[in-house]
């Protein structure tokens, strides 16, 4: 079974989905991206790990945090092409997940590489700070430095309402970039995840949506019969 959206599914921001979520997207991207790059390159997927601490009444809540990302490097001398990662509710409301995420941001850039960043989290902080203006409202992001010019970013946006962007994916710089589709490749996370069933459409997201967004989720929803 599909998503009912016709982009990203808000219900996926829950702490109890957005691990199995995270780990099962990164994995999509590879198996996308791989089939054309094996010639001139090579692609892993990499984690980073952290910790956080909650305090709860008398007692502080550690959880381990496990994030996967993608390296693609130069199949002859193994150099750091292109740093692929995907954002977390963590990295964007907690200060722990927030470090740790930008410091594998720091090596990227360090290492003069290119840097995609999916930010398909709409609580917290934008990890990224970059001027609006001119730019229409957006509720996720596909934000892409190049190691040829780290300025301006680029930026593909979209909408809760509307389906995700494609974007160019930068590889070495003699090399053309390869077109990505973010929506295709979260369609074939969601199914083969197996999503479907784990949420329940009847009650609202945890995730912040504004009034309208709310009207329109819930018409969505009923027109699907999932409320």
């Amino acid at each position: 079974m599909p998503s009912p959206f016709p982009g990203m599914d808000p219900y996926l921001e829950e702490d109890k989905l957005w691990p199995v979520f995270h780990h099962q997207f990164i994995a999509c991207l590879y198996q996308i991206l791989l089939p054309g790059l094996v010639d001139r390159y090579r692609a892993r997927i990499a984690q980073r790990h952290y910790v956080t601490e909650q305090v709860l009444f008398t007692s502080i809540v550690r959880e381990e945090h496990h994030e996967e990302f993608i390296e693609i490097r130069q199949r002859n001398d193994g150099r750091l092409v292109t740093l692929v990662d995907a954002v977390s509710p963590t990295n964007k409301t907690t200060t722990a997940g927030r470090q740790t995420y930008l410091e594998k941001r720091r090596e990227g850039k360090s290492s003069s590489s290119s840097l995609v960043e999916i930010d398909l989290v709409l609580a917290g902080q934008p990890t990224l700070e970059y001027s609006r203006d001119g730019l229409p409202d957006w509720d996720y992001a596909v934000t892409v430095t190049r190691a040829t010019q780290p300025e301006p970013y680029e930026i593909y946006t979209a909408t809760l309402q509307k389906r995700l962007p494609r974007f160019r994916l930068p590889l070495a710089a003699d090399d053309r970039d390869t077109v990505l589709d973010l929506q295709a490749a979260f369609a074939r996370c969601y199914d083969q995840g197996g999503f479907a069933p784990m949420i329940d459409y009847k009650r609202e997201p945890t995730a912040p949506l504004t009034e309208e967004d709310r009207h329109w989720l819930d018409d969505i929803l009923k027109q699907q019969k999932l409320r």
